[in-house]
């Protein structure tokens, strides 16, 4: 059994209604990959936007593995001291990671974000010296139009988490950059300059996937 663990913020946790790119990403998975897997984690929930807390079972197709660590308003800063247990617990064997949105927008800079990186890492495989990972970059976010600094602390980060990758990159426990989804556009696959829309959540689904297919031909190609 190959165990998947989504990691992220709000754009992977997802809120009520929605199918989530969890979602997606097992439905191309349970079509294409030759063997059984599944998504693991601490967490199932969707964020409930009216309550203010991630208590909402309301998927819109809740009929898969729904498992995962992401939490709304959460980043690398608050991932690193939680994967070392999730990944001991769940017995992840590859780790699916979108954060960074979250800490450069709130809590530290590019170097800091870094910093934290590094410290998932080193939590996540003193639970499992083997784990795998694919990194997605910070995707573009509308605040990125008209904050400048904001920006390029955007651009700053990505730069520096292709460099981590590549540092830190070992053949018994491999890391992945996904690269960004190519024609991913902020008016038409957000629904509010941030998080996905359906298309969105497809071409989010598809970097991880499309990673994985090229680096370790796992599963096929990505088709919605």
């Amino acid at each position: 059994m190959l165990r998947f663990m989504p990691v992220g913020d709000s754009m992977t946790i997802g809120s009520a209604g929605e199918h989530t790119w969890r979602y997606r990403l097992w439905q191309h998975l349970s079509r294409s990959y030759g063997g059984p897997c599944t998504l693991v984690g601490p967490r199932e929930t969707l964020y409930d936007k009216l309550a203010e807390a991630p208590e909402s079972y309301a998927y819109a197709e809740p009929d898969f593995p729904r498992a995962h660590l992401a939490g709304w308003g959460e980043g690398w800063l608050h991932m690193a001291p939680l994967i070392g247990e999730a990944v001991r617990k769940y017995r992840a064997d590859i780790l699916l990671v979108s954060l960074g949105l979250i800490d450069l927008g709130f809590y530290t800079n590019a170097e800091q974000t870094a910093d934290n990186v590094r410290a998932f890492v080193a939590e996540a495989r003193a639970a499992n010296r083997r784990v795998r990972m694919v990194w997605l970059p910070v995707i573009p976010n509308v605040r990125a139009e008209t904050d400048a600094p904001f920006a390029d602390e955007v651009a700053r980060f990505n730069e520096l988490l292709a460099k981590t990758a590549a540092d830190l990159d070992e053949p018994g426990s491999p890391i992945l950059l996904a690269s960004l989804p190519p024609s991913y556009a902020v008016h038409t696959d957000t629904y509010d300059g941030t998080h996905p829309s359906a298309s969105g959540e497809h071409k989010i689904a598809a970097a991880f996937a499309e990673a994985m297919y090229q680096a370790w031909d796992l599963a096929e190609p990505y088709e919605e």
